[in-house]
């Protein structure tokens, strides 16, 4: 995964005046810390973030932090907390976390299905359990996605964690057993099913009273 280009200016003030003076010039309040790292109060450019964003193939995304300071200096970063206004949707607040490119990080990416399944041919509902997934790597090895080939799976099949081929160092630090993706039966065949089962109780339940009826006799 590329870094995305951002860029960010030191701000000496704090509280919600100058928050709000910020948001008027369509800017944002935010902060740059990190492991062996002074915290820097930082304002950003609240189009210029939404840019980058869009940028992303994840909703994990990486940057290249430029802070705007005289001499100017440059960090990986990603962002560790984003404060979203609940009703307007508004960007509030952000907060980077320096990363170093060379320690692994936990990052979460999109899970993809290539290609047409049998059990679909068959009829049956491809169903995604998980649409992301937790990875633990490099920063620069960060996939855009994990794609799963689904092609060979008949209806009743699945995909779990540990049959998920990996490229690269990349590690998933979750139940090896969870499910990712698994074929459903038809709607159709699973309500008949069901039906049948409840006919097979319902009988089941007549012959008990039946017998008891007999015995009392």
């Amino acid at each position: 995964m590329e870094l995305i280009e951002l860029k960010a200016n030191i701000r000496n003030s704090t509280g919600k005046g100058q928050a709000r003076a910020l948001r008027r010039a369509e800017k944002m309040p935010g902060v740059f810390y990190g492991p062996e790292t002074e915290p820097v109060l930082l304002s950003v450019g609240i189009s210029d973030l939404e840019k980058a964003l869009k940028k992303s193939p994840s909703s994990q995304a990486l940057f290249n932090l430029t802070i705007l300071n005289g001499e100017n200096t440059s960090r990986p970063a990603m962002i560790k907390e984003l404060q979203i206004h609940p009703l307007s949707r508004d960007y509030l607040h952000v907060d980077f976390y320096g990363i170093s490119m060379d320690r692994k990080i936990s990052v979460k990416v999109p899970v993809v299905a290539k290609g047409k399944s049998q059990g679909v041919e068959l009829g049956g509902i491809l169903q995604i359990i998980r649409r992301e997934l937790e990875i633990f790597c490099l920063p620069g090895e960060i996939p855009d996605a994990i794609e799963l080939d689904v092609t060979d799976l008949d209806i009743g099949d699945s995909i779990h964690v540990k049959e998920i081929p990996l490229q690269g160092d990349i590690e998933i630090p979750a139940d090896v057993d969870f499910t990712v993706i698994t074929i459903l039966a038809p709607k159709a065949e699973v309500e008949e099913e069901a039906e049948e089962g409840e006919e097979e109780a319902e009988e089941a339940v007549a012959g008990e009273e039946t017998s008891e009826a007999e015995s009392k006799e």
